[in-house]
């Protein structure tokens, strides 16, 4: 006979009875609690997470959530990686295959432009069905696509498969964000976020020195391909082995669902309560969101334009490398290849000076009244990169050709490494902590706009080095960057007067939260004591 519980208060007696039922369920299915409701279809129980709920992903062992997290920094460098890796083949391949060098740029633009589509889907849907199956579904995908470039023998075939790869590809570049938001409190995501958001940088900046150097071997330019397979092929099977669903919603719902088989009564999730739209109303509605978010949340569209600027100028890289040092300089692919290693370097300090911000944002902690700090105590880094960027870029566009030493050039990548990597760190965890519950669909607009900006930069770059030359088409960059600068530290400044007239962001100031979001306010149910923080007031 199904247990029953009621939602009130019972005697001594009822409670040992109960206690008894529940040693009978079977290890790996939820224990039913008590809950507010009646049971029924008119007053269900609502299901949340109970105090230290073990099932809560905040509550998991440390070494659970950096197996996941490192898991998730292996599929998106993977991804990252694949998409400038094929620039190491592209003379070759453009000579087999009888394409122009403009048509094989493509690979890279529409791989990158692919980024920008796939989040439009990807992002909501694992908002509706949870991360861990949108996450392996599409890299399944992704992975096997990489098979066109393999063994394609014409540029349609090569040129569809890099673009459907990028769109399968691009789901854990958004939804990633979000399994961090669900596992690490505020306190813990600084380094955890500095190290994930190291991997979209870090892979563009070695494909090309792996790519060129497997070109200039017997193994040729499909070779590439096959290590692109190899490798996503490898990062799916751990994300198989390891990969547990973190978002709330979708773990709620499921206890709901194993409840209502184990009990016969009616639990619901708190997050469907009082829902009246359907699920089409709500897919709609999520698919809409990323660009709601672009055309009415300044901070979004603000630092999704930064944070475009600075990753489709990593990518117009690509294109000018070759220009700089194989043209004028006479390096061979592999050799150019290596030239990425300034910014590479700069983005390594980079992600290694996420422990100094961590310790200002502790002190931020420290000196609210709530103990939670404001999300504009993630900008330090951000500040501090904002300036080197623009230094670096014009750094190399002033060094960058003959008879200035090559070494000159590549050591002003350097601080331009230094400089995207605290950016991106930075304003990534700004926008988790600023929009919680929406920080997928937030992210994806940041991932649509980049993308689209990544892949027409690289189209252009060859010409602007033609038309421009060398020295003033890289100083347009560096003006772009330059531009942008002044956002951290307006941010810093007013972002608690924006955040407290937007519709999804949280109003957290630095004292008491004055407005949670849902997620904010059932996820703190199931955080251990000791990092609970104080109920929300209002104004």
């Amino acid at each position: 006979m199904p247990l029953q519980l009621e939602p009130r208060a019972r005697d001594e007696e009822e409670s040992a009875s109960v206690k008894s039922e529940k040693a009978d369920f079977q290890a790996d299915q939820p224990v039913p609690r008590r809950f507010p409701g009646q049971g029924t279809p008119e007053d269900p129980y609502v299901v949340d997470w109970d105090i230290g709920d073990p099932e809560n992903p905040y509550n998991w062992s440390r070494r659970r959530r950096w197996i996941i997290t490192m898991q998730l920094a292996i599929g998106t460098w993977t991804v990252s990686f694949c998409s400038s890796s094929y620039s190491g083949g592209l003379e070759s391949m453009a000579q087999e295959l009888h394409m122009s060098k403009e048509v094989a740029i493509l690979g890279v633009s529409l791989y990158v432009l692919g980024f920008g589509l796939g989040p439009l889907f990807f992002a909501p849907i694992s908002e509706v069905y949870g991360r861990r199956r949108v996450f392996l579904l599409t890299y399944s995908v992704y992975t096997m696509f990489h098979l066109g470039g393999a063994l394609g023998h014409n540029t349609a075939t090569i040129l569809t498969t890099r673009m459907l790869a990028g769109i399968f590809g691009s789901s854990p570049l958004t939804n990633a964000s979000g399994v961090l938001a669900d596992m690490w409190v505020a306190r813990d995501r600084g380094v955890v976020s500095a190290i994930y958001a190291t991997a979209p940088f870090m892979g563009p900046v070695i494909g090309p020195i792996v790519g060129g150097w497997i070109v200039e071997t017997r193994l040729g330019w499909r070779f590439n391909f096959w290590l692109m397979f190899i490798f996503s092929a490898l990062s799916l099977v751990f994300g198989f082995i390891v990969m547990s669903e973190t978002y709330a919603p979708a773990l709620l719902r499921r206890r709901a669902r194993t409840l209502r088989k184990q009990t016969g009564e009616a639990y619901v999730s708190t997050f469907d309560v009082g829902r009246t739209k359907s699920l089409r109303q709500l897919m709609l509605l999520s698919l809409k969101r990323p660009f709601v978010f672009l055309a009415t949340e300044p901070i979004v569209l603000l630092f999704a334009l930064y944070i475009a600027i600075v990753y489709a100028t990593l990518y117009a890289f690509f294109a000018a490398f070759p220009l700089v040092f194989q043209g004028a300089r006479g390096f061979s692919p592999g050799e150019g290849g290596l030239a990425f290693l300034g910014v590479g370097a700069g983005v390594v300090l980079g992600t290694a000076l996420a422990p100094y911000q961590n310790r200002l944002y502790y002190a931020a902690m420290r000196k609210s009244e709530s103990g939670r700090a404001p999300p504009e105590a993630r900008l330090y880094m951000p500040m501090m990169g904002a300036v080197l960027c623009p230094l670096g870029l014009f750094w190399f566009a002033w060094t960058s050709l003959p008879p200035t030493h090559w070494i000159v050039p590549i050591l002003g990548g350097f601080p331009f490494g230094c400089g995207i990597a605290q950016i991106m760190q930075g304003i990534v965890q700004y926008i988790m902590d600023a929009y919680t519950i929406y920080c997928a669909s937030a992210i994806a607009s940041t991932v649509v706009l980049r993308s689209i900006f990544a892949a027409v930069f690289p189209l252009v770059s060859p010409a602007m080095y033609a038309r421009l030359g060398a020295a003033w088409a890289a100083s347009v960059f560096a003006f772009l960057s330059l531009a942008c600068m002044p956002l951290p530290f307006l941010f810093f400044r007013y972002g608690p007067l924006i955040r407290s007239r937007s519709k999804f962001a949280s109003r957290q100031l630095g004292g008491p939260t004055l407005v949670a979001s849902p997620l904010e306010t059932v996820q703190e149910k199931g955080k251990p004591a000791g990092e609970q923080t104080k109920e929300p007031t209002s104004p």
